[in-house]
């Protein structure tokens, strides 16, 4: 339930989302004897849009989550296995050209077009095992270590983008799952980013849309008990 819930409110949050929301509101009140509120309302929201599709707001809201956790150093140390946090499969896009469960058409799990994927790799399939039942992070965790079964001692990498490794490094802990961030998939070039404005509305909406998303996601994950901290440092 928490899923679904979360997939319906979110749809509501997204900023780009909310923002057309509130601007065809205003258009819709210009035709009431709410006409200066809406217009104003309409103005405002168009505004804001613009701001966060062109300018490097996006950056700014995910420049710190990537930032969180430095990149991985390989200093030698013997690695138990590497837990990999899907997100690179368009599932609905991957099946309809012959290729997670989201809340979309689309039902295959994100592990099997993974697994299809390592045999066209030549990757020896026996060494992955696929985790298909999770529908969040926070389930990520939990049944990533009810398959590894990590023991005391062991070395174990967690693999995901960089600016979902806060959140994924807090549900971990909380699991009881001790693992290694190895960010990855960067969305900015560090602090250069932040002078940068996007050359297109969307892209810069994404960006903030990603952000906020993750920004929301860290402080339901707090409140729910599902992270021991806000924000969870190195």
């Amino acid at each position: 339930m928490f899923y679904f819930v979360s997939k319906i409110v979110w749809f509501f949050l997204t900023p780009s989302n909310a923002l057309v929301v509130l601007a065809l509101t205003g258009f819709a009140l210009q035709w009431t004897r709410h006409a200066r509120a809406g217009s104003r309302l309409a103005g405002g929201a168009a505004a804001a849009l613009l701001v966060a599709g062109l300018t490097p707001l996006g950056n700014a809201l995910i420049l710190p989550l990537e930032a969180r956790f430095p990149a991985f150093v390989d200093d030698g140390t013997s690695v138990a296995g590497i837990v990999v946090i899907g997100g690179t499969f368009d599932t609905e896009a991957t099946n309809a050209h012959g290729g997670g469960s989201e809340f979309t058409p689309d039902t295959t799990p994100e592990a099997t077009l993974v697994e299809k994927t390592i045999r066209q790799l030549g990757l020896e399939p026996t060494r992955v095992i696929y985790e298909r039942r999770s529908l969040n992070t926070f389930q990520n965790a939990v049944y990533a270590k009810e398959l590894a079964d990590p023991k005391p001692g062991e070395r174990w990498l967690v693999i995901t983008s960089a600016f979902h490794m806060p959140r994924t490094m807090g549900v971990f802990r909380t699991a009881g799952f001790a693992v290694v961030p190895y960010p990855v998939d960067y969305r900015t070039a560090g602090a250069a980013s932040l002078l940068r404005p996007f050359a297109f509305v969307g892209e810069g909406l994404r960006r903030t849309d990603v952000a906020a998303k993750e920004w929301i996601g860290l402080a339901v994950y707090y409140l729910s008990g599902r992270t021991e901290a806000f924000f969870p440092a190195p």
